[in-house]
Order: structure tokens, then C-alpha cells, then sequence
């Protein structure tokens, strides 16, 4: 699979198009964390996704957040049996969806606005590789997103929901 050198550089600088300022690629693309971080504000410890395996501009994208033992969230969530909480996992799954978003609206900041119909299906701990995979279901150019989502540790379900953000200027 190819990696994107510049990440914002599949958005199409045609701005008549309407509501999709993407042109997907012949490809999937794959993004490092140094890629992601040139998309998304977050750095540790609250950047949670370590890289991008398939990107499809506009449509779809797949992360992956290796979770281990370091943590900081462990030290107290729960001392002796570690599970990572849920809203980081909700957390988790949003970043990717930022990052599919951002790539038609680069110059926006995209913040959290809600959630629907999340649900945990088992818990995650230290060793485990969250596959989280984000699919948009709407999205208005420059202003709101909203995408379907869900997170599986060795293809068991472990999260998913409905998540939508605002874009807004910076």
C-alpha cells in the first residue's frame, strides 16, 4: 500500500465540486504517526493512534492504537487489573475519523460534537492491537461529519457507535 508523503495532498483544490473535495486514489493509503500528527492536534499521552493501515479519502479509514502496559490511564485505571477505559476508546475511534475528515478539510479544526448508540463489548488490555475503523456516513464540507465506528482486538468486537464532530476555523 502507498504512503502519503504529504497527507492533504489528495484534496482536490477544485473548490466548485459540492459536498466531496476528494479524489480518491487508485489505492489505499497508509499513514505513519509522524503523518497523523501533521493531521491532528493531539500528542502524547492523548494522541491513540499509533498508525493509518487503509485510507480511502472520503469514505473509509482503518487505524490501528497498540495499546501496552506504559500507559499513563493504567496507573489508576484499575491498579492490578488494567483495562483501558472506554471514552479513550471512543477517543480512539473519533481520532481516525478526524483524520479521514481532515484530508477534505485540511485548514479546519475538527472538534468532538456527540455520540450515538456506543456500546462496549469486552474489555481491552495491555498487549492488545485495537483495529479501529471508521466509515462516514455524512459529511458537509467544512462544517460537520458524522461516521460510523468500531474497534475489535484479534477480530472480536470490543466498541461501537455512531460519532459526529464539528469543523471549525482554527
Amino acid at each position: 500500500m502507498p504512503t502519503l508523503s504529504n497527507p492533504t495532498s489528495c484534496v482536490s483544490q477544485n473548490s466548485a465540486s459540492s459536498d466531496t473535495a476528494t479524489e480518491p486514489p487508485s489505492q489505499p493509503i497508509t499513514l505513519t504517526v509522524i503523518q497523523i500528527q501533521d493531521l491532528l492536534p493531539h500528542r502524547y499521552p492523548f494522541l491513540l493512534v499509533d498508525r493509518i493501515t487503509d485510507l480511502i479519502p472520503g469514505k473509509q479509514a482503518v487505524g490501528i492504537k497498540n495499546v501496552t502496559v506504559n500507559e499513563p490511564f493504567f496507573q489508576g485505571h484499575f491498579p492490578g487489573n488494567p483495562i483501558m477505559p472506554g471514552v479513550l476508546i471512543v477517543e480512539a475511534m473519533a481520532q481516525v475519523g478526524v483524520v479521514l475528515l481532515k484530508l477534505a478539510s485540511p485548514d479546519k479544526l475538527a472538534l468532538f460534537a456527540g455520540m450515538d448508540k456506543i456500546r462496549f463489548r469486552r474489555p481491552v488490555v495491555p498487549g492488545d492491537q485495537l483495529i479501529l475503523t471508521v466509515e462516514v456516513l455524512n459529511f458537509r464540507k467544512d462544517r460537520f461529519g458524522k461516521m460510523k465506528a468500531q474497534a475489535e482486538v484479534d477480530g472480536q468486537l470490543v466498541a461501537e457507535g455512531d460519532l459526529m464532530c464539528s469543523l471549525v476555523n482554527r
